[in-house]
C-alpha cells in the first residue's frame, strides 16, 4: 500500500484500520508464543481429497452472509458425519444456524449448545444480531438445544458423548481453550473426531491465538492427531490418520477444483 493509499483508507476509517493493527499485534503475541512453547506456526496440512477420495457432497442451507463459515467448512463436517453408521453430533456455538441445519441431515443425534438471549443481552449483542440466532435451525424439532454459555456450562448435562464435535462458539484465546478441554472429555472414543471452526481467519491465514488455545487444551502428546484440513478453515483431531501433511502458505499453489451448482428459494 502506498503512502496516499493508506493516508486515505485511515482517514475514511480510522477505527477500522486500529482494530486491523490490534489484530496483528494479538496474533503476532500468540505466534510468538507459541514459537516458544511449542516451535511450530500452523499445524500440518492434509488434502481433502486425500481425506475423502469419492468426495460428492451437497449444502441446502446457505447464507452467503457475513460472518459465516466457507462452504467447505460445511462439507467437511457432512463428509465427516457420514463415515458414522449413526453419527452423534455436538456443535458448539449454532449462531444463524446454518451448520447444524446441514449436519442434520447426516446425523442420527444432533446437539447445539449456544449462547441464550439473556447472555447475548448481557454481551451486548444487539437486538438485530439475537434475532437471527438460530433462524435456519430452530425449527427443526430433532436438535437438542442448551442456551447456555459454554464458558460456564456444566457439560455433564449433556448426560453422552460424541461422534463428531464441532467448536465454533467463543473465538477468543480463553473460550477456544475452555471448549477444547471440555469437548476433548466428550469424545464417544478414538474414532471420535473434534473439528475447530476459524483455525484460519480463511484457508491459507493461520489464526494463532486459536491454534495456541487448542494446543493448550490438548493434551502433548496427542497433538500429533491434529491437522489442519485443506480448503477449509478447520483444524481437526483425528486419530490414527496416515496420510501424506505439508505446509500451507500463501498465495497457495491449486491442487484442484470445485464445481458447484446453486440454487435459492426465499424464507
Amino acid at each position: 500500500m502506498n503512502k496516499k493509499l493508506g493516508l486515505k483508507v485511515l482517514l475514511q476509517n480510522p477505527f477500522a484500520v486500529m482494530m486491523d493493527g490490534i489484530r496483528v499485534r494479538q496474533q503476532n503475541y500468540f505466534k510468538k508464543k507459541m514459537l516458544s512453547e511449542y516451535q511450530i506456526e500452523q499445524l500440518p496440512t492434509i488434502d481433502m481429497l486425500d481425506l475423502f477420495p469419492n468426495l460428492s457432497e451437497s449444502i441446502d442451507t446457505y447464507s452467503f452472509l457475513s460472518g459465516t463459515s466457507l462452504i467447505t467448512d460445511f462439507i467437511l463436517l457432512k463428509s465427516l458425519a457420514r463415515k458414522y453408521e449413526k453419527c452423534s453430533y455436538l456443535e458448539i456455538g449454532s449462531w444463524r444456524g446454518e451448520s447444524i441445519a446441514n449436519i442434520n441431515d447426516v446425523t442420527d443425534d444432533c446437539t447445539s449448545l449456544s449462547l441464550s438471549s439473556e447472555e447475548m443481552r448481557g454481551l451486548n449483542f444487539g437486538d438485530d444480531f439475537i434475532k437471527v440466532h438460530g433462524i435456519y435451525s430452530n425449527s427443526i424439532k430433532s436438535i437438542k438445544r442448551f442456551e447456555h454459555n459454554s464458558l460456564t456450562f456444566d457439560f455433564s448435562k449433556l448426560n453422552q458423548k460424541y461422534d463428531l464435535i464441532f467448536v465454533d462458539g467463543d473465538h477468543s484465546y480463553e473460550g477456544v481453550k475452555s471448549d477444547t478441554k471440555n469437548v476433548y472429555n466428550l469424545r464417544k472414543n478414538e474414532k471420535s473426531v473434534i473439528v475447530w471452526h476459524d483455525y484460519g481467519f480463511d484457508s491459507e491465514t493461520v489464526r494463532h491465538s486459536t491454534l495456541k488455545a487448542i494446543l493448550d487444551g490438548i493434551p502433548r502428546d496427542k497433538h500429533k492427531n491434529l491437522y489442519h484440513v485443506s480448503n477449509t478453515m478447520c483444524a481437526v483431531y483425528i486419530e490414527d490418520l496416515d496420510l501424506p501433511v505439508f505446509q500451507t502458505k500463501f498465495p497457495s499453489v491449486p491442487t484442484k477444483k470445485f464445481s458447484l451448482k446453486i440454487t435459492a428459494e426465499k424464507l
